[in-house]
């Protein structure tokens, strides 16, 4: 999915929602759990009930993993459905994945070309050459974690060297690399308050924000600091659409839950 099909669906659905699909077997609705496959089960029914609300799912491979090989079927059979069945969702790996260069270039071949991931979450702390190789592919997407929502951020990525925080060198480092223009980035919605100078930096490439919801992240906040004219956000939520019920109604309360976010979106964007 190139950039302006990622806008374009975001103009179409009034929606700049990403929804992760995290999914806790501890947290599903028990009836789930007779499945045959219960994260499959879970996943199929939140996007049948969520995708013409969101523009992005994000499952993060942790959530997958865990569960070893049935995980990652589960995860390879969710983003095969979407992409046979929602191709114009645009999907993210939430891999947070960053080696030297002949591993960075394996890991964006299993998620690039293997899974058919429209994109993966990267680290940065090991540079240019680890990062480059998930940048080789066209029309992929590589989100470079910048400043995120969690508290151990401030350890290192709000830290001063050279009189500049440690987040803006990445920012301003990472424009210079190869294929730059496929670089997104991540910024927590609890961190809304430096959006204004991320956007000096970075003033035109699109932002995955988590932390909106669940982690106290404010939407509104988050938009009027970090939305630009071609939008260039991506707020996700993932616990408070997901998890909002663990009845039999879980989609549909999932699909509410998304709906009020979506109409709070749609609102922001009329008045762009």
């Amino acid at each position: 999915m190139t950039t302006q099909q990622l806008i374009d669906q975001i103009k179409l659905k009034k929606s700049f929602l990403c929804i992760g699909l995290d999914v806790d077997l501890n947290k599903v609705p028990q009836h789930l759990l007779k499945e045959e496959d219960p994260i499959f089960a879970f996943n199929k029914a939140i996007i049948d009930a969520t995708h013409h609300l969101c523009v992005a799912y994000k499952p993060n491979t942790a959530f997958y993993e865990a569960y070893g090989l049935k995980g990652w079927e589960s995860l390879d059979k969710t983003i095969k459905y979407l992409n046979q069945n929602h191709p114009e969702i645009f999907t993210i790996a939430d891999a947070k994945r960053g080696d030297i260069g002949n591993t960075s270039k394996m890991y964006a071949k299993a998620f690039f070309e293997d899974f058919g991931f429209d994109s993966v979450t990267v680290a940065p702390y090991m540079g240019q050459d680890s990062v480059e190789p998930f940048l080789e592919f066209k029309d992929k997407h590589t989100i470079l974690l910048a400043l995120t929502s969690n508290a151990g951020a401030y350890d290192f990525q709000t830290q001063t060297v050279d009189g500049k925080e440690v987040y803006k060198h990445v920012l301003e480092t990472s424009k210079s690399w190869k294929n730059a223009a496929n670089l997104m980035y991540v910024v927590g919605a609890t961190k809304a308050e430096y959006l204004a100078d991320i956007r000096k930096i970075i003033p035109d490439s699109f932002l995955l924000v988590p932390g909106v919801g669940a982690q106290g992240g404010n939407l509104k906040e988050v938009c009027k600091y970090g939305m630009i004219a071609s939008v260039g956000l991506l707020i996700n939520s993932s616990r408070g659409i997901i998890y909002a019920s663990n009845g039999k109604d879980f989609a549909e309360v999932a699909a509410e839950k998304a709906s009020e976010l979506q109409i709070e979106m749609a609102a922001i964007l009329e008045s762009l």
